[in-house]
């Protein structure tokens, strides 16, 4: 007698460590191989877009920190652009180091968390461990400049919030000098493991051509060999001032491919925030240099610091107004995308005269990463789906918005 086989569904989530927040996924099963993977979004709906178009311009910042949590201030760098792009403002040159040094920090901050809870999910508990020391050090330099380790709001429109200091930079460069030996000690571990190498091996590939129809960025894109950066391609910033940094970029486009591409990364932003902070001291020594400042002199964007501190009514009065009415922005529209740690992010705004933005609409890449899991898990193991889901590194604040 011949037995019938027939599909079974089940809920995988509705969370799952494997993905930062809320998830759920309805899977299709014929015994442990996966034939179809429908994922539900929207538990964590927030409404963010709308929110920030009933706030005024500067209260809009802090839910760019909301968004995704692993990656706060490459987010708020996004926002800002935006409206520095209404404004038709520059900032100055020592503010673009500050916000490349700190967006580089925050990249080297995401790939840790991704890449040490990948290897939990997949079994490996000590990296999770040593990398979320490292991610403490890099924490408290965050916490020195701002006073918060999560939810920074550091990075404002003109430039940033406040000055950084010869302490802070040196302190910070020698945690850089010791952080490739730290990240090799950590790295040791799965390098020679062949669990993990087996669990990643030829699992989740993506095709140079695949890659790019499902419109995938960042370490997700290049895994598959497409060397796209914008920190190179579009120059925002001063990126193309520092170009001795390199690109990786992976060959079979799976799961190990991507592991190998993030830890690469952080091994490149860390030789990048050492360039940086060596010319960021020079500005230490000579304080005249044209560009010094962290922020532009423009009244119209920036809140009066030092009358208020006087206590001049007139400047109390302006101070009041800045908080409360914010800058007005003539009609127009701006469209700015950055090199998030997950991929490419980016803000469009549109203005209409007032002092909140009209439109605000959000481009989260691991909403792109995700509508690609369901081909990407076809035909592999249940256990396997996992490690896939690990590999895109998503956050559901930013997907869920």
């Amino acid at each position: 007698m011949l037995k019938k086989l027939k599909n079974i569904t089940i809920n995988f989530g509705p969370q799952h460590p494997a993905a930062h927040g809320v998830l759920r996924l309805v899977i299709e099963l014929v015994g442990e191989t996966v034939v179809k993977v429908d994922p539900h979004i929207g538990l964590l709906h927030r409404g963010t877009e709308k929110l920030i178009e009933n706030k005024i311009y500067n209260q809009g910042l802090p839910y760019m920190d909301r968004l995704d949590y692993v990656s706060t201030m490459a987010q708020e760098h996004c926002y800002c652009l935006a409206i520095e792009s209404l404004l038709k403002i520059n900032i100055t040159y020592k503010a673009s180091l500050i916000r490349m040094l700190f967006c580089e920090i925050t990249r080297i901050l995401n790939h840790l968390l991704a890449l040490t809870t990948h290897a939990l999910d997949v079994g490996a508990l000590t990296p999770f461990l040593w990398g979320f020391d490292l991610r403490e050090y890099l924490m408290e330099f965050y916490e020195r400049v701002c006073g918060a380790r999560l939810h920074a709001a550091y990075i404002r429109p003109g430039g940033v919030n406040s000055d950084i200091s010869v302490d802070l930079l040196t302190d910070l460069y020698k945690f850089s000098k010791n952080f490739d030996k730290r990240l090799d000690e950590m790295m040791e571990l799965l390098y020679g493991n062949r669990v993990w190498i087996n669990r990643l091996t030829n699992i989740g590939v993506v095709s140079y051509n695949s890659v790019q129809d499902w419109a995938f960025s960042g370490p997700m894109l290049r895994g598959s060999g497409v060397l796209w950066d914008l920190r190179f391609l579009d120059n925002y910033e001063n990126y193309r001032n520092y170009n001795s940094f390199k690109i990786g970029f992976g060959v079979n486009g799976d799961s190990y491919d991507r592991f190998n591409i993030r830890l690469f990364e952080m091994r490149q932003s860390n030789y990048l925030i050492r360039l940086l902070i060596k010319d960021l001291l020079l500005f230490e020594k000579n304080s005249d240099i044209l560009d010094s400042k962290f922020m532009v002199n423009n009244k119209k964007i920036v809140k009066p610091f030092r009358g208020f501190l006087k206590r001049d009514m007139e400047s109390l009065i302006q101070h009041f107004k800045f908080h409360t009415e914010g800058y007005f922005i003539d009609t127009d529209e701006s469209y700015r995308v950055v090199e998030a740690p997950k991929g490419e992010f980016a803000i469009g705004l549109t203005s209409n005269g007032t002092s909140k933005p009209y439109r605000c609409r959000i481009k989260a890449p691991g909403f792109l990463h995700l509508q690609g899991l369901n081909f990407m898990s076809k035909n592999y193991l249940l256990s396997d789906l996992v490690t896939i889901i690990g590999t895109m590194d998503l956050v559901f604040g930013e997907i869920d918005k």
